[in-house]
């Protein structure tokens, strides 16, 4: 375990914002999580990667943040073509999923260069090119940060949905993820048809998750920032999910809007209709819109978090007037 006062958290947020925070834990093992929560008081963070926060200021209060290791494959294996893989919180998920791809188990291939830790990716069910962490998510460990005692969350408690889990919603705040369970395949079955992966990997006639991992690497290292080149935490907004009467009324105005086809309606992309509205590439003050990748706000260099917030407030208003369509942050503001 680790403890630090008054702690910069400029490397746990890749937004570049230099704020610090009041009391800064890191700890490795359920134990010692369990060890720290009596002599918690005030408020508390628990913190991943920090891709997916913007902080509005320095944080008055403890943040956590699990170094959690390990990748485990368990035993017995359900069946033939599946196995189970058991993850600690605090590793680095591209570094899960270039292990299982290593391994020649299929099913996260697609959410290759994702930033983050594993414990995100049971929080925010992330996603990218046709898959979500909820599909190969079995089960995930937590703790709770007031009892401290341990919960079991299965699958379908975990409530998910894009981008949404129990996690976000009805328990955001209250446990710390420890270890989440993936079901992987060992005959993995390919998913190329969202996006330019087909194009990328062109005329290759064996394609194996190892290619599609190459491919969309190559995808997101062509559209997306590095964030310790350019501050940003990719994907700031949410896709929009419209019912099918609203995407009919838009698509006769609109008749080249990409769309995606969704159980409980029709997904419209958040970054075409922001580049419909002319903001791609464009800039307010020192915050600004990739030039890119239209979903994507970026620091253009000592920007402060009201100035990301005031451009993210004038594209949604945008949004709005040009489409009759809210869109929402998927980033969480602190």
């Amino acid at each position: 375990m680790r403890e630090y006062n008054n702690y910069s958290l400029l490397k746990h947020n890749t937004f570049g914002m230099d704020v610090k925070a009041k009391r800064y834990v890191e700890y490795d093992s359920e134990e010692e999580l369990q060890d720290i929560l009596p002599t918690l008081c005030g408020a508390v963070l628990h913190v991943g990667g920090g891709s997916n926060l913007l902080f509005r200021g320095d944080y008055d209060g403890t943040v956590l943040h699990s170094d959690i290791s390990g990748i485990e494959v368990l035993k017995p294996i359900e069946n033939a073509d599946e196995v189970l893989v058991r993850v600690g919180a605090g590793v680095v998920w591209d570094d899960f999923v270039a292990w299982a791809v290593e391994q020649g188990l299929g099913g996260v291939e697609n959410l290759s260069l994702i930033p983050g830790e594993v414990g995100a990716s049971a929080v925010q069910n992330i996603g990218a090119y046709g898959v979500e962490a909820k599909d190969v998510i079995v089960q995930v460990e937590a703790i709770s940060l007031t009892e401290g005692t341990k919960r079991i969350f299965s699958n379908e408690d975990c409530k998910y949905s894009y981008r949404q889990s129990v996690f976000k919603k009805e328990l955001k705040g209250q446990y710390a993820i420890t270890y989440v369970t993936y079901c992987l395949q060992k005959v993995p079955v390919l998913k190329l048809e969202y996006g330019n992966i087909k194009a990328v990997l062109g005329e290759k006639k064996e394609v194996t998750i190892a290619d599609v991992r190459q491919a969309i690497i190559d995808i997101r290292k062509a559209k997306l920032p590095n964030p310790e080149v350019q501050g940003n935490a990719g994907s700031f907004f949410m896709n929009p999910v419209v019912s099918r009467e609203k995407f009919l009324s838009l698509q006769k105005v609109y008749p080249q809007m990409p769309y995606y086809e969704v159980a409980d309606g029709v997904k419209i992309p958040a970054g075409w209709m922001i580049e419909q509205c002319g903001w791609k590439g464009k800039a307010l003050g020192r915050a600004g819109v990739h030039d890119k990748q239209a979903l994507v706000l970026v620091n253009l260099g000592g920007a402060t978090s009201d100035e990301i917030i005031r451009l993210c407030d004038t594209i949604c208003k945008d949004v709005y007037d040009k489409f009759g369509i809210h869109i929402h942050p998927e980033v969480n503001l602190i």
